[in-house]
């Protein structure tokens, strides 16, 4: 094959051009990046030989090595991992994973506008694009690699032009080596001297420690020969001689005692195990005997992934069996609800060659994820009581989790609404605090019979819903409900300490107190004397309401809708048919205030006629208004603004 030329996809070459005027002044982290991608090459290599043992070629001993050149400014990071072929170099180097590229794109120009040190940040690992980090200290870079199981070598070069060249090479052992051919100023003296073995030993030391292949290093000393007996030959000359050393220890953290470990070592771990470059939320480290022994180190992520919720996120805990590797991510470990833990399981009593069909089989795995649950859910209810502030941190970044894991338990898993809705917070109408549920309940007053909720799309058109008056003014407290998913969950938690939960637009109030019972009887007077003019008002809106009522909940607005209370609400109907599934339609019902002087405009009108145009005009204007209201756009606005005019023009 030829020498064959590629252009970069557009946001790779973007990427490129901030890597080599790059922002970060810890360039230092390209060595990380560069030998955790060797980590993960052999860790694939592990996994796939354990059904295809021929990938191995010979050789199980698994290594990392790095060449430092100093004559030719160089400096090899070499695998004996996976390796790739011709089609995945141009899927994994020529075009950078598309989930993440614009995220990480925009994070760093910002950062770069605003003249922000990304130094302790490190956005690089957080996207994946941590192969590109080379060329911050490298003018060109250089790759052979060839798959393990496959004859074929391939050779990738580039020097961040706009384009890259691939051709066939030779390769006698499987795995991959990059070579950077580094800048003046990285070839040099000093502590950026990227050829310099004791620089690059320490770099190891304090980024690679824990990773659990041997990175080695060849080192030149000069010795004196000794004799026969052992003894130094004083009067000879040194000898030069070559001496290979591991540079990392390869003891896994998790193996030490807590007590041992540090919070620095434990975050400098994590972002070298899982690529997260921030101190995490939370940490839980335990070793656990018993019907299954293991050891676990999972943590909580100080922030939640920017794809967290789609369908490319891959969750899942890494497993082990007395330190060896056997899986990257087993989703079976923990329910879905907690998928934004991370971490890893060691233990002795699972299988080596154990397959992802036999795992869902597995009893000890589900006796480990059990107790894994319950110490994540223990830990979380533990600081909820005891550190709320750094609970609702938690809320803020992860809390849509637990309340997805509230409405899927519908579908499954009858006891995980027991196992969370202690965890869930709302914002409430009570000083726009968040509560939770244990909290509502025990500041109600003993005459309030339910839990009320309003949902909208934010705190600010909630408190404006003419269904807030009566509740403000009653001082009843009201729970906000502004995620598209917290009705959802509200539905399925159904009651809490037997109170059930109430939505303010949604069927009756159910208020018992004297004052709201003589109103509803009031109304239904109301209603009973406006029977005729109801059912004209519904005639002219025809299919646009189930029904139109006289309001008891009221006070200063004209109008409001509502819905039935058996059937999903606006926000409810405004989800679904976000998610392309319109088939889920509220019941709207129309609430008329009959204290308003708008319902006196509206008694006049109908006297004249049901079928007269200003009485036609008014039931349309009322139900636009009452849309409006909901935050909804009218169906026809040119309609509504020219009814409106002629109006007003009157």
């Amino acid at each position: 094959m030829s020498k064959e030329t590629f252009e970069f996809q557009a946001e790779t070459r973007q990427l490129l051009n901030l890597m080599i005027n790059s922002i970060y002044t810890n360039k230092e982290i390209f060595l990380r990046e560069l030998v955790s991608n060797a980590s993960d090459a052999i860790d694939k290599l592990h996994y796939n030989s354990l059904t295809n043992t021929e990938l191995l070629e010979g050789n199980s001993n698994y290594e990392i090595y790095l060449i430092p050149d100093k004559d030719s400014k160089t400096l090899t990071i070499s695998d004996n991992g996976l390796g790739m072929n011709r089609d995945e170099i141009v899927e994994n180097i020529g075009t950078i994973a598309k989930s993440g590229t614009k995220a990480f794109l925009e994070q760093m120009q910002k950062a770069k506008e605003e003249n922000a040190d990304l130094s302790d940040k490190e956005l690089i690992g957080q996207f994946g694009v941590g192969f590109y980090s080379a060329f911050m200290v490298a003018e060109k870079v250089t790759l052979v690699t060839r798959k393990a199981g496959e004859a074929q070598a391939y050779r990738w070069e580039s020097t961040a032009d706009g384009s890259y060249t691939i051709e066939e090479c030779e390769k006698e052992t499987r795995g991959t080596s990059i070579t950077l051919h580094l800048g003046k100023e990285f070839a040099g003296e000093g502590e950026n001297d990227f050829t310099d073995n004791w620089t690059l030993q320490n770099l190891i030391k304090k980024y690679s420690d824990y990773v659990r292949y041997p990175i080695k290093m060849a080192f030149d000393k000069e010795e004196k020969p000794k004799d026969e007996e052992g003894k130094v030959i004083e009067d000879a000359e040194p000898v030069k001689t070559t001496e290979i050393r591991t540079l990392n220890s390869m003891k896994p953290l998790w193996t030490k005692n807590k007590s041992e470990i540090s919070q620095e070592e434990y975050t400098e771990f994590i972002k070298n195990q899982f690529h997260d470059w921030e101190a995490p939320m939370e940490i839980f480290h335990n070793k656990t005997e018993g019907n299954v022994e293991y050891t676990s180190l999972l943590y909580i992520p100080a922030k939640a992934p920017f794809n967290l919720y789609h369908t490319d996120y891959e969750p899942g805990i890494q497993l082990y069996s007395r330190q060896v590797f056997i899986m990257d991510k087993c989703k079976d470990l923990l329910p879905d609800y907690l998928r934004f833990v991370k971490g890893l399981v060691d233990s002795p009593d699972l299988s080596l060659n154990i397959s992802r069909e036999l795992l869902q089989q597995s009893r000890e795995l589900k006796t480990i994820g059990k107790s894994l649950e319950k110490t994540v859910l223990k830990a979380l209810a533990k600081k909820m009581e005891n550190h709320r502030d750094e609970y609702e941190k938690f809320w803020e970044q992860f809390g849509k989790s637990i309340k997805i894991g509230i409405y899927n338990s519908m579908f499954g898993g009858n006891d995980t609404v027991d196992k969370l809705k202690e965890l869930v917070l709302f914002t409430s109408s009570k000083e726009n605090k968040n509560v939770s549920l244990k909290e509502y309940v025990g500041r109600m007053p003993e005459s309030q019979k339910k839990i009320y909720y309003a949902a909208g799309t934010d705190m600010a058109t909630i408190e404006k819903l003419p269904q807030m008056e009566l509740l403000k003014e009653k001082g009843l407290e009201v729970l906000y409900l502004v995620d598209p998913v917290d009705e959802f969950a509200i539905e399925t938690i159904r009651q809490y300490e037997g109170k059930d939960f109430q939505s303010i637009s949604r069927g009756d109030l159910d208020l018992d107190d004297a004052e709201s019972q003589e109103v509803k009887k009031e109304t239904e007077t109301i209603a009973k004397d406006n029977t005729d003019m109801i059912k004209d008002i519904k005639e002219v809106l025809g299919d646009k309401v189930s029904e139109v009522k006289v309001s008891s909940r009221l006070k200063s607005s004209a109008v409001c809708l509502v819905t039935d209370a058996q059937g999903p609400s606006l926000a409810m109907e405004h989800t679904f048919a976000a998610m392309d599934n319109p088939m889920f339609k509220a019941r709207r019902i129309l609430e008329l205030n009959p204290k308003h002087d708008l319902f006196a405009r509206l008694q006049n009108l109908h006297a004249q006629g049901k079928d007269s145009a200003d009485f036609k005009d008014y039931c349309d204007l009322l139900y636009t208004q009452a849309l409006i209201i909901e935050g909804i756009m009218p169906e026809n606005p040119v309609d509504f603004a020219n009814k409106l005019a002629k109006l007003m023009a009157k």
